[in-house]
């Protein structure tokens, strides 16, 4: 029978049938790669499954926060890719599994207003790979949920960003008669996001006011500040990259407060361990991390105490070989050395690569490789200020310390091997040059 011919349901009867779910860095360039390769092919049907319609790279969202970046065209629509690389994409949030049947279920999709999209449906698979990524940790803390805003989605980037503009437009109609520092900024958390985003709002903030906000003095009137619970800002980087960047931040005038825990969050501001109040127009939460609470019962699968799947050094699950998991879901383990391979988007694009190759050569029957994480090292940007960081310490022993122009160009290139991964080189290649082009007719900021 000639498969070009065949509907979906007959060519689920005859060829492997691939589900991923997750559009993020990994899953997307995943399935990518599994339809160019296999899907356009025959030989097997690669389905994606993601709530949202496009795909953002999540390590951006703090310049979508800051104005830097406009989501409309940095974004990948999902059904657009799926027609171009010989996958489908089906919208929904997965809810549960039943490795039995070997199906996944997905819940009913809504719209912005409330009206149904999709009903709830299951999803039959013979390979599954879950990439749902992470969510914000919030450890408990009364009044992060109703009162900050967690950059997870390019949604609540932009409802940030909102809100970002209007505490301005607010803080230049009502002058100075409220006193210094009417735009006050807290976030929690000085991981790479953290830090990425202060550095970045110092700018767009002064971009912004400096749109005809005149009655908004930059230096008396903003000022944000970088709480941190623990001993040093950048805990999971190296101690020369943090303090290069705590220096930097100082003297961009950014608050940077250690050592600090943050006991509640207020619509006012944030209140501190110490007893001291923070006032706050706008929260930002960063402080952490986990996988989805739905994972934590997912049919009997292993997890650890932050809900990630626990998966072997062939990135496949410990108690079910037909699923594979990658990115910030999977507690992958770091071959060589203790713990895990950390949450990082140079790991997730590794992991996409490595199981496309694997799941090809288990169709022709050959056994599984393991996968072996190669540390590039690492880098926070620090907007149009400075790029620190480390290079190639998995690769010669050590860290090569990088910093300015070059350590911002590897910044950059790492975005770029995403999107060639996802669009190829060409497209990429007119893609940034248009960008480039359409820089002179806009705004340096988002403007709303």
């Amino acid at each position: 029978m000639n498969t070009k011919t065949m509907n979906n349901s007959d060519l689920h009867n005859v060829v492997h049938r691939i589900v991923v779910v997750g559009g993020g860095a990994g899953g997307l360039e995943l399935v990518t790669r599994l339809g160019d390769k296999l899907g356009r092919k025959g030989r097997a049907h690669v389905t994606l499954i993601d709530k949202a319609r496009t795909h953002f790279w999540k390590p951006h969202l703090h310049e979508i926060a800051a104005g830097s970046v406009d989501l409309n065209i940095h974004a990948t629509n999902y059904l657009a890719q799926s027609h171009w690389h010989g996958f489908r994409y089906r919208i929904g949030e997965m809810v549960g599994l039943d490795r039995t049947r070997r199906e996944v279920h997905v819940a009913a999709a809504h719209d912005d207003e409330g009206v149904p999209i999709t009903p709830p449906y299951t999803r039959p698979y013979d390979t599954l790979i879950i990439a749902t990524g992470s969510q914000t940790n919030d450890f408990g803390t009364p009044g992060v949920a109703q009162h900050a805003i967690a950059l997870e989605t390019p949604k609540q980037a932009e409802r940030f960003h909102s809100r970002l503009v209007n505490a301005c437009i607010r803080a230049h109609v009502q002058g100075t008669q409220n006193g210094p520092q009417q735009v006050e900024v807290a976030i929690i958390g000085a991981g790479a996001t953290g830090v990425e985003l202060a550095a970045e709002l110092h700018r767009a903030m002064r971009t912004l006011v400096s749109y005809g906000l005149d009655r908004i003095d930059p230096e008396r009137d903003i000022q944000i500040h970088l709480i941190e619970a623990g001993p040093r800002i950048l805990p999971a980087l190296s101690e020369r990259i943090a303090t290069a960047a705590a220096e930097l931040l100082g003297r961009l005038g950014i608050r940077v407060r250690s050592g600090t825990r943050v006991t509640g969050v207020t619509a006012d501001g944030v209140q501190l361990a110490s007893g001291e109040f923070l006032p706050a127009q706008l929260v930002v939460w960063a402080a952490g991390v986990k996988a989805a609470e739905w994972m934590k019962e997912l049919d009997g699968l292993e997890t650890n105490h932050l809900n990630q799947l626990v998966v072997q050094p062939t990135l496949q699950t410990t108690r079910d070989p037909s699923i594979f998991a990658l990115g910030d879901c999977a507690a992958a383990p770091w071959l060589g050395r203790e713990g895990n391979v950390p949450p990082r988007a140079q790991a997730a694009h590794q992991q996409a690569s490595h199981i496309s190759s694997q799941i090809a050569r288990q169709l022709r029957g050959q056994p599984l490789r393991p996968w072996q994480y190669r540390d590039f090292g690492s880098l926070v940007s620090l907007g149009d200020h400075s790029t620190v960081g480390n290079l190639m310490g998995g690769l010669i022993g050590g860290n090569l310390w990088v910093e300015g122009l070059f350590a911002r160009a590897m910044y950059l290139s790492l975005y770029k091997m995403h999107e060639v991964s996802v669009h190829g080189i060409w497209k990429t290649t007119l893609g940034t040059a248009s960008r480039v082009l359409s820089r002179s007719t806009e705004p340096r900021v988002k403007l709303h």
